[in-house]
């Protein structure tokens, strides 16, 4: 059974948010977004050093267009050609994956957490992770937010401004908010 508030999160629990070694790990990335989002344009592109440090795994070939946020980063794992156009958040209390050649538009964001709804227990700072996970080949038009616990499968298509609630599936296109498929063309 997991004892640090950090352990309750990677498994999936509640856990308190309000924690000092997640203050910490939120201070780390903190310094990292603000290096890669602070650097020269021709420096910070496919390298971003400061948030390839962070990530749990990110392949060589991502691009990641300042500015961008995350919260931790540590449970952030992206694949081949990844590509995060300006303003893109990803508040990762949980694990997300992308797969490789996924395009995010600008201001995309995604939500791992999950505050709990009893207030005194939201006041204390609880809430849960929820994972997300993102397949190959998708693309995410800009200003679209994906909350936790979804799934988007291989080479679908999130229209701009949706709000992601329930999974994807693989090659379809879903618009609005909340999220609803449309027909394929």
């Amino acid at each position: 059974m997991p004892a640090s508030e950090r352990e309750k999160m990677a498994a999936g629990e509640w856990y308190c948010c309000l924690d000092d070694e997640l203050n910490l790990l939120r201070r780390q990335a903190r310094l990292a977004v603000h290096a890669h989002n602070t650097l020269p344009p021709d420096e910070r592109g496919a390298a971003a050093p400061a948030l390839r440090a962070l990530f749990a795994e990110a392949a060589p070939d991502i691009f990641i267009e300042a500015p961008f946020h995350c919260s931790y980063g540590i449970n952030i794992v992206l694949g081949e050609r990844v590509y995060f156009n300006a303003g893109c958040t990803i508040l990762d209390s949980g694990s997300v994956m992308i797969g490789d050649r996924t395009m995010f538009g600008p201001g995309v964001q995604i939500y791992c957490a999950e505050h709990h709804k009893d207030l005194a227990l939201r006041r204390a700072g609880i809430e849960i992770a929820r994972p997300v996970e993102i397949g190959s080949d998708v693309w995410i038009g800009g200003g679209a937010i994906i909350l936790g616990g979804v799934a988007i499968g291989d080479g679908a298509i999130v229209g701009a401004g949706a709000v992601v609630t329930k999974d994807v599936p693989a090659g379809a296109t879903v618009v609005g908010n909340p999220a609803r498929q449309i027909s394929r063309f």
